[in-house]
């Protein structure tokens, strides 16, 4: 038997049935909409842009304003370039980005290559008369609260040589105490001073400023004869309203070449703050005259590359070890100290 259906009460209107809900058809992304040969044109471009700029960074025009040197500067940093194109590829599914990726990849590759693939293991000790020498350089920064404990970090490297600069009058007696009980010799003028384990038989201010102190020139009888040994702090980079204020530090560069020309020894060792990366076109006076240690490696920061500043992220190398008559085995960083650059360290061929 059907049941009865239920009328409803007189004078109530009738309810509507409720209306059935429906999903939202779907639509694809807009940009699969795009032919693909034309999607991530704007990552493809910027990542070819790169590469030319990478691979010809001789090129770059400074435009009054100094560029030409800050893209040198930062020029290891361009890889990202590479990865965020790949990455705009792979998301959107764009073979144009790819190959724009790629092709700065390699250009990379074949720019730092070299550079990451030269270092062994950084020395875990050293010195003491070893063969060859262990040479570590340090800003150590005026406002450097704990110089002694930054000494003993430096010592723990075991170097033979130990360069430091913006060294204070005030703090000078606590690196001489630490550092003095295995680098007996020293030198200083100003606010630069060299360590050393072997004998120090002249040294003098090496005038390549002559508003500032900030550079020696000493001759250490190391293992393999008489070496020169230059310290120095040239001029900071400075950015203004009309670009990077450069000229100052330029012109360090260039009287410190003029009294690299004047050199008698054959084995001259460069060891300082130099206020720019390596493959800066401005250094090119003395990258052309000395031999920059590369092959970064061991317990350093920095991507295999040894930036040295800032300390806390750091993003750039401006602190070096130069050479001539002398070949780097290793390079590296060491770990931070109070300063505001970490301290930079090789192992020498003598």
């Amino acid at each position: 038997m059907t049941a009865p259906v239920q009328a409803d009460p007189p004078g109530r209107p009738r309810r509507p049935a409720p209306a059935r809900r429906t999903a939202p058809p779907r639509t694809a992304p807009r940009w699969r909409a795009v032919p693909m040969w034309r999607r991530g044109r704007v990552p493809a471009a910027l990542g070819l842009l790169t590469a030319l700029a990478l691979g010809g960074h001789r090129l770059v025009p400074g435009l009054g304003l100094g560029l030409g040197s800050l893209w040198e500067s930062a020029l290891p940093w361009s890889g990202l370039v590479a990865v965020a194109a790949l990455l705009c590829a792979a998301l959107r599914r764009a073979p144009v980005a790819a190959c724009a990726g790629g092709v700065l990849a390699v250009v990379w590759a074949v720019v730092f290559g070299p550079v990451l693939l030269s270092g062994g293991p950084a020395p875990t000790g050293g010195g003491a008369g070893g063969p060859g020498l262990t040479v570590v350089t340090h800003n150590v920064n005026a406002a450097n609260p704990d110089p002694a404990g930054t000494a003993r970090a430096l010592l723990a490297a075991g170097p033979d040589l130990v360069a430091l600069e913006e060294v204070t009058d005030a703090a000078l007696p606590a690196y001489r105490d630490v550092l003095e009980r295995a680098l007996p010799h020293h030198a200083r003028t100003g606010t630069v001073a060299l360590w050393s384990r072997y004998p120090v038989t002249e040294s003098r201010r090496l005038v390549i400023d002559p508003g500032w102190n900030r550079s020696l020139r000493a001759e250490v009888s190391a293992p393999g004869g008489p070496l020169a040994v230059y310290v120095a702090h040239l001029a900071s980079v400075r950015a203004g309203v009309t670009g990077f204020a450069t000229a100052h530090r330029d012109r360090d560069i260039a009287a410190l070449a003029r009294a690299l020309d004047a050199e008698p020894l054959r084995r001259v060792l460069l060891l300082g703050d130099l206020n720019t990366a390596a493959d800066d076109r401005a250094l090119a006076p003395l990258t052309s005259r000395l031999t920059v240690a590369r092959g970064e490696s061991g317990s350093g920061s920095g991507f295999g590359f040894g930036f040295s500043w800032p300390a806390a992220l750091p993003l750039v190398r401006i602190d070096h070890v130069l050479t001539r008559g002398l070949a780097a085995t290793a390079t590296w960083t060491l770990p931070a100290t109070p300063s505001d650059h970490r301290p930079v360290a090789a192992r020498l061929s003598a």
